[in-house]
């Protein structure tokens, strides 16, 4: 390359103007080889140069083939002239289409839509000529673009490459012109200054590399937080700062009792089909619900059944024959407000106000597509309190969600089994354009609260969301596949910074 680098210094100096052109200077070199030098050569600031970028196109393989022997259709033709007429089945075989059968009907379509060839008058599987003489505009244009790269029409070039005949490249080219430190002598450039040049004072006389303050160091191999994991440490954070406790919901399995029964979901519900659930198979079954020191929650168990089937604490009830075989069965959880129903019933037991929060991960059997995966996180939150009102959890909601980022809110009546009023969460979405829903909320219905042992002045405010869909939003991501499972890009886990949710991306 040293070479290169004298001769282009060298010219340089000889043009009149100080300007090399590298299609007129440097016409054989390759691309990357006269780059090399003149990077080299700028990082001394010696030379200085442009890249100008121009489209050109190439022929293909086909297209080569066409400029030498000429097009399909130009073939059929000349073979169907030459012959008078001919067998429409027989093209493909002829010595013209012997590289490349499937080209006679290329070429035949070709003829008959110039003219060129139509059907006899009287045999329907033969054709005869249609004209004298031809003109083959295909080779032709093959032939302009071989010499130029273009044409005038960019019509018939886009048809070109559509026929695959032809293809467009790049071509690169350089400006080259002297720099503020032109010379057509090198000087060696210094990377390490040593004790020895130090004492000796060489150093003055030396020419040392300039540092690149603007490289990138080389990446550390080190461990990192997933995107999930970031925005579920600033959700706890907002909890936190609230002041709320978490609840423990290291309990991925839990029985029909907690998780549907306790809260009202009757036992013939949609929800609790082999479609929507996960059942456990051994064991099948839990043993019956007990508190913290081992005793059978008898009072709250016939609580649960008389409010299912007859009504009670001010609910008709439902109205059939309640199980408590089915209220055993084992399932993968379907929500964390399981563990918010057992911990309502703790604090039953010494009722006083009380702020809880959970994030974890929850169950349902459903198909895997770009925005939904049979387990993802819910984020829950509860607020008991005496006298709690339906806007007191509008405002908060609102207080929440701010904390998030998320100005704009607008509610929504919605049924739950377990909450009474119920009200889904929207949210403005400035990327689309629209209000979308991001989250679901309720006052706990006094039946499931008082069933518990709760006083009847003591009201419960609670409210979720999906922790995937804030952290798709914040990453930009579309597909949740990219997000949680196997197809997941360690790069994009690697490269994402932290996230701060009340702060735009």
């Amino acid at each position: 390359m040293a070479e290169l680098q004298t001769e282009v210094l060298q010219k340089l100096d000889a043009s009149p103007d100080a300007t090399l052109t590298s299609e007129n200077d440097f016409p054989a070199l390759p691309f990357t080889t006269l780059k090399a030098a003149l990077d080299s050569l700028g990082s001394k600031e010696m030379i200085t140069y442009e890249t100008r970028e121009t489209d050109y196109n190439i022929l293909t393989a086909e297209g080569q083939q066409i400029l030498e022997t000429g097009s399909h259709e130009a073939k059929v033709w000349e073979i169907v002239h030459r012959l008078g007429e001919f067998r429409i089945a027989d093209l493909a075989k002829q010595d013209a289409f012997a590289s490349d059968p499937s080209s006679a009907k290329v070429g035949q379509a070709r003829a008959f839509k110039e003219g060129w060839i139509k059907k006899h008058p009287e045999d329907k599987t033969k054709i005869i000529s249609g004209a004298d003489s031809i003109n083959d505009v295909t080779r032709n244009l093959l032939e302009t673009i071989s010499q130029s790269g273009s044409l005038s029409d960019a019509a018939t070039v886009a048809d070109l490459k559509k026929r695959k005949l032809i293809i467009a490249q790049k071509k690169v080219a350089f400006t080259i012109h002297k720099g503020t430190k032109f010379a057509l002598e090198i000087l060696k450039e210094y990377t390490d200054l040593d004790a020895d040049m130090l004492a000796s004072g060489k150093w003055q006389e030396l020419t040392f590399k300039p540092y690149n303050l603007k490289a990138l160091g080389a990446p550390a191999m080190a461990g990192a937080l997933h995107p999930l994991g970031k925005v579920r440490h600033e959700f706890r954070q907002i909890f936190f700062e609230m002041g709320f406790t978490e609840m423990p919901t290291n309990q991925f399995v839990e029985s029909g009792f907690w998780n549907f029964d306790a809260l009202y979901v009757p036992q013939q519900h949609p929800a609790r089909d082999v479609q929507d659930t996960f059942f456990i198979s051994d064991p099948a079954k839990a043993d019956m619900p007990r508190n913290e020191n081992g005793e059978l929650l008898t009072e709250y168990w016939d609580n649960v059944k008389q409010v299912h089937e007859t009504g009670k604490f001010g609910s008709l009830g439902y109205r059939y024959p309640w199980q408590g075989d089915e209220s055993l069965k084992l399932v993968l959880r379907t929500h964390t407000t399981a563990t918010s129903a057992a911990m309502l019933y703790k604090l039953a037991q010494d009722p006083r106000p009380a702020r809880y929060f959970s994030i974890d991960r929850v169950f349902r059997n459903e198909t895997v597509d770009a925005t939904h995966l049979a387990e993802f996180h819910q984020v829950e939150g509860v607020i008991a309190d005496f006298d709690l009102t339906l806007g007191d959890l509008i405002g908060f909601m609102n207080e929440f969600f701010g904390k998030m980022g998320v100005k704009q809110l607008r509610f929504k009546p919605a049924y739950n089994p377990y909450t009474e009023p119920s009200m889904e969460i929207f949210s403005w979405h400035e990327g689309l354009g629209k209000w979308v829903e991001i989250g679901n909320s309720g006052m706990f219905r006094p039946e499931m609260l008082e069933s518990m042992g709760l006083p009847k002045g003591m009201k419960v405010h609670g409210w979720g969301l999906s922790l995937e869909r804030p952290t798709m939003i914040k990453y930009g991501v579309s597909n949740i596949r990219e997000l949680l499972g196997h197809k997941v890009d360690l790069n994009f886990i690697e490269g994402n910074p932290a996230v701060r949710l009340d702060q735009e991306a």
